[in-house]
């Protein structure tokens, strides 16, 4: 096939595949977008924090709508974790706190919880989440149907209570008291 304008079929070819691939590459874009959006949608329903940049953090610390139940059980895995690991009482406090609170056996939120319960989240997670949990929570001397920073703090003691000494009663250690002022003093002063 001859042209008049000097491009060969071959150019034509790359020339039309080159802009199908711009094409396909676009509308992926697009579409991460929109995922995105839908995703950070859904993180401040679920939270109530509309601020950009602490969604912006929830996302890099992997949480997600059906995860976003956890952020207030992170203060608790510190604790638990503040000294040789979660112990069976630890875990078990923390596990039903969840059940408690909506989390289901099997859920995605009990998925994470549990790889957290067997391998602690980072000391980067514990730091950003206590300053995201308190900006969810309800401000002192209001009713609303959030949890409260000392709600929070006493379900941290309780946490701390659960394997210390002996029966399990009593003794909180030098490790769980520093993780409980760090937390205290974040959730009331955030």
């Amino acid at each position: 096939m001859s042209n008049t304008d000097g491009i060969t079929d071959e150019i034509r070819r790359r020339e039309e595949e080159y802009f199908r691939r711009k094409d396909r590459e676009l509308i992926a874009r697009m579409r991460e977008a929109e995922c995105a959006a839908k995703l950070r949608a859904g993180l401040e329903s679920e939270t109530g924090i509309h601020d950009s940049e602490s969604l912006a953090e929830l996302e890099e610390l992997g949480f997600t709508p059906d995860t976003c139940a956890l952020l207030p059980l992170i203060p608790l895995l510190q604790v638990a974790w503040a000294q040789d690991g979660v112990s069976a009482a630890e875990r078990t406090a923390i596990v039903n706190l969840a059940r408690s609170r909506g989390i289901d056996a099997g859920s995605p939120a009990d998925l994470q919880l549990t790889a957290w319960l067997d391998h602690p989240p980072s000391p980067d997670t514990f730091a950003k989440a206590t300053r995201l949990i308190a900006a969810m929570m309800d401000p002192p001397g209001t009713e609303g149907s959030r949890a409260t920073a000392e709600e929070l703090i006493k379900e941290c003691e309780a946490i701390a209570h659960a394997s210390g000494g002996m029966f399990g009663i009593g003794a909180v250690s030098a490790a769980e008291r520093k993780a409980l002022e760090q937390i205290a003093a974040k959730l009331r002063n955030p």
